[in-house]
């Protein structure tokens, strides 16, 4: 029996701008089907259209996907490099009568569309130049090459996603494979660059649809396999409209930036389209073992933003709350010292129960940098009102009395000096939260003011209380 081909995939992505939450999505299925059958996973900058492609969208393309761990398995190609390699290609679609030169004006192009457009024609270009002798070109006008295409009878492609769909080849238009300035176009420069680079299967949009019926012609003149493909639905927004920057279309830098874990973000982004397994979190390593191309769907997903953030609340649960301060530490540059990296360690536990993201983590920080008098809130400032101060400054001898700083003692004397004063434990922890933080969203008072220690939570309840 012949061993079975290890599958060659490529995430193909233009450098136009930044790395698209869609798009890692596709560069997460094309690495996993890769990785899931011991193939290889490919990258190819598609950066022909100069006017647009930047170096700053090529690096942000590649460090996202670095951070993804969505490393390719070799040295990146740049499209634009290859231009030659595309010329050759379409020069052989021309002798060998699967091409012609067209020497179309502009003007005419327009007339031919509008009457098109009018007519109900299957196709804007009428193919003057089809079989049009070239003794009849104008003078000094440059031709582009179009693909003589099939109008006749009907193609099928076999998707792995959509299923076997067909389209009438009358549909099929004589598309423009190098323009006059001798550059090539989009379908014919990725039919060469996936041949070229053994890509056994192409996963990517069904926004793509019918581009691989365009494509599969160029394949068949060329004699030249074609790939599986396989065309993924795209993602919507909440309200299923085509995913924009109010959705949270965003780059997946700026999902770095605003505290996401890498691997939430790819646990959420398999699970947004592929219906295998009922997990909340789907780990990298059992994604390899589960994923195929059968379990996604063909209707678009929807992205919820809430979803990722407690996708990623799942992964950051899952460190030590010692590991999940270094690694916000290291997130936001903090230059923070012993001591209150230590305060920070103490309260870590309750820092990990209320943040969801790295920089929710950060934002507690604060708590242990700020030096009295603090700038409160609002509901802070109310909960400091003068029956608030009173309650400081009588429980200030309690908490001074505690010789053994524990976080038993302390709930032990709040809670007596509550009862004492004919008040619910909600009364006292109000102002001392105040005191301690400066507004009313915090972890537990009792921890943070373990973390404080008892020198530092004193200091905060005399200048709140005076």
């Amino acid at each position: 029996m012949a061993s079975k081909t290890a599958p060659v995939t490529r995430f193909a992505p233009s450098p136009t701008g930044f790395l698209h939450i869609g798009g890692v999505r596709t560069a997460i299925f094309n690495w996993l089907f890769a990785k899931a059958n011991g193939g290889s996973f490919l990258l190819r900058i598609e950066d022909t259209d100069k006017s647009r492609s930047t170096p700053e969208a090529v690096e942000a393309i590649i460090s996202g996907l670095e951070w993804m761990g969505l490393n390719s398995d070799a040295e990146p190609v740049f499209q634009a490099t290859r231009a030659k390699r595309h010329q050759e290609i379409a020069n052989q679609l021309l002798n060998t009568g699967h091409a012609y030169r067209c020497y179309s004006s502009q003007a005419e192009l327009a007339v031919m569309r509008e009457r098109a457009e009018k007519q109900g024609l299957p196709r804007a270009y009428d193919g003057t130049w089809r079989e049009r002798s070239e003794e009849d070109a104008p003078p000094d006008v440059a031709p582009v090459i179009r693909f003589k295409a099939i109008h006749s009878g009907t193609s099928t492609i076999v998707d792995e996603v959509q299923g076997s769909v067909a389209r009438p080849n009358e549909t099929s238009d004589d598309l423009i494979i190098l323009r006059a300035d001798g550059s090539p176009t989009y379908n014919l420069s990725v039919v060469v660059d996936d041949h070229d680079m053994g890509v056994t299967h192409v996963i990517r949009g069904d926004d793509h649809l019918n581009n691989a019926f365009r494509q599969k012609q160029i394949y068949e003149a060329l004699g030249w396999k074609l790939p599986t493909y396989a065309h993924i639905p795209l993602i919507h927004g909440s309200d299923g409209a085509k995913l924009s920057k109010r959705h949270g279309a965003l780059g997946v830098e700026a999902y770095r930036e605003m505290g996401y874990q890498a691997e939430a973000i790819f646990s959420y982004l398999i699970k947004l389209g592929w219906s295998e397994g009922d997990e909340d979190y789907v780990s990298r390593a059992r994604a390899l073992k589960l994923f195929n191309l059968e379990g996604i769907g063909r209707s678009p997903s929807r992205l919820d933003l809430d979803k990722l953030k407690s996708t990623n609340k799942i992964v950051q649960d899952s460190m030590s709350a010692t590991e999940l301060m270094a690694a916000a530490r290291k997130f936001s540059n903090s230059d923070l010292d012993v001591e209150t990296i230590a305060m920070i360690n103490k309260a870590a536990c309750a820092i990990q129960e209320r943040s969801a993201t790295l920089q929710d983590v950060c934002k507690h920080f604060d708590f242990f940098t700020a030096q009295p008098p603090l700038l409160l809130d609002e509901k802070a400032s109310k909960a400091l009102d003068e029956g608030g101060k009173q309650i400081l400054t009588k429980i200030r001898a309690k908490l001074d009395a505690i010789h053994d700083w524990s976080h038993e003692n302390v709930t032990d004397a709040i809670k007596g000096f509550a009862s004492d004063n004919e008040l619910k434990v909600g009364k006292v922890f109000q102002p001392l939260r105040a005191a301690l933080t400066g507004t009313m969203a915090s972890p537990g008072v009792s921890e943070m003011m373990i973390a404080f220690g008892k020198k530092k939570t004193l200091v905060h309840i005399d200048f709140a209380s005076s």
